[in-house]
């Protein structure tokens, strides 16, 4: 079997090597890029399994090279950020990061999460590999396939990340049960989150405008004020 690919983009070459040393050290095979085009080419060559990625990068900043490589898959991808300001995490989310990490951090909890990330990504390619239909949940002309990790709408199969999907498949199978912001947080990114409930929110959103014929005025993934979010079963 293959060892997993990391793709570490990151412009800092003592904290590239020190990622590398700490992934390689638990199996991992690493892919060192030190600028956003760079890391856009190994990306195509090397199809990684997961990627870090740094938001300030010379040639091309962070966030836009996740917005370009999402254009062409749903590799997970987690934001390396020295940046504090909430605006730039939220941007990174809606963009289609899977999760952002604020610098300093530890090497502990870098691995926490990735291991995390990545053990959803082999679930859910394992079920994909099956072809089967075993958990089909519809509600109006939505449909989520649970075993292929596959959303349709009107019959179209929706481009939609993994943490997308985790998170409306939690929601999908307790219809009209309200969740708040912490337990989906716990549920569905699989640790205890260091960072903003706001993570939440942006991954709402971007699911809205995915499924929703109006995001302003959703029929799916209903807010409750104050509380949370529960997913209405049409």
């Amino acid at each position: 079997m293959d060892a997993t690919t990391i793709l570490i983009i990151e412009d800092e070459k003592n904290i590239n090597d020190i990622l590398v040393f700490t992934f390689e050290q638990d199996g991992y095979k690493t892919v060192s890029a030190y600028d956003g085009p760079m890391g856009i080419d190994l990306f195509r060559q090397h199809n990684p399994d997961l990627i870090l990625l740094d938001c300030n990068l010379p040639g091309m900043d962070g966030m836009d090279v996740c917005k370009e490589i999402r254009k062409e898959s749903n590799v997970p991808i987690v934001m390396l950020t020295a940046r504090e300001d909430e605006v730039d995490k939220v941007l990174g989310l809606e963009l289609g990061a899977d999760d952002y990490i604020t610098k300093p951090y530890s090497a502990r909890e870098l691995k926490a999460r990735v291991k995390a990330i990545l053990r959803r990504s082999e679930i859910s390619k394992e079920a994909a590999e099956k072809h089967e239909d075993k958990s089909i949940i519809t509600s109006g002309n939505v449909t989520i396939n649970v075993d292929r990790y596959e959303v349709r709408k009107d019959g179209k199969i929706i481009d939609i990340t993994l943490r997308e999907f985790e998170l409306l498949r939690f929601l999908a199978e307790a219809p009209d049960q309200i969740f708040s912001r912490e337990v989906l947080l716990e549920n569905v990114w699989g640790y205890e989150y260091l960072g903003d409930v706001r993570t939440v929110d942006v991954t709402i959103r971007r699911l809205r405008e995915k499924i929703e014929d109006d995001p302003s005025l959703p029929r799916y993934i209903i807010t409750k004020r104050s509380i949370g979010y529960y997913f209405n079963k049409i």
